[in-house]
């Protein structure tokens, strides 16, 4: 499991004035909480692009007043405008408690349709699932080596991980293998010399 380091100092002041002079300064504001811990802080902005801008699931040490807690990203809000990080939400680990994250999907292909000229076309990331912190895992890899044109790998394709929990419906398509025009309009041409 991918571990990120994060060292901050810990905010007394809170609301939005002193958040914005945080801003300025180049600090992001952020909150830690989880069954017994809250507490807030600030980081350099650049010490959070590893946890923000990657596709990576990972787990964040944070390290405030020579304490290290290990956390999850679980919210972010950044400017409309500017994509500058405005605000983090972390939530810390605690051995034994059940989490909800949302887990990157991989493919392991190439699929047959893929073969035939098709391309995979991805509609989900992420999924969700709630499980403890042991459970947890990078990415959760989905086989699509038997999937043929024009069909699906479906969240009910997702291996099962031992007390991991899938938090939704099997039937949502992860991918699909598309039927490019080239091929359509040939399988066309084909039903037109039958008739």
């Amino acid at each position: 499991m991918n571990v990120v380091n994060v060292k901050g100092q810990k905010r007394e002041k809170l609301g939005t004035k002193y958040a914005r002079a945080a801003r300025k300064e180049g600090m992001v504001p952020c909150v830690v909480y989880g069954p017994d811990t809250l507490f807030h802080f600030v980081v350099p902005s650049l010490d959070l692009r590893d946890v923000i801008y990657t596709p990576e699931f990972s787990y964040v040490d944070i390290e405030v007043d020579g304490q290290t807690h290990r956390c999850i990203l679980k919210e972010f809000v950044l400017h409309p405008v500017t994509d500058a990080i405005l605000h983090v939400d972390f939530l810390v680990l605690k051995e034994g408690v059940p989490v909800k994250v949302e887990i990157p999907v991989s493919f392991n292909g190439p699929s047959k349709g893929e073969k035939l000229g098709g391309k995979l076309i991805q509609s989900v990331r992420k999924v969700k699932v709630k499980t403890t912190p042991d459970k947890l895992v990078n990415t959760l890899v989905v086989d699509i080596h038997n999937i043929g044109l024009g069909e699906s790998a479906r969240v009910k394709d997702i291996p099962a991980v031992e007390g991991m929990e899938i938090m939704m419906h099997p039937n949502i398509p992860l991918a699909t293998i598309e039927i490019p025009r080239a091929l359509k309009s040939a399988a066309a041409a084909e039903e037109a010399k039958a008739e």
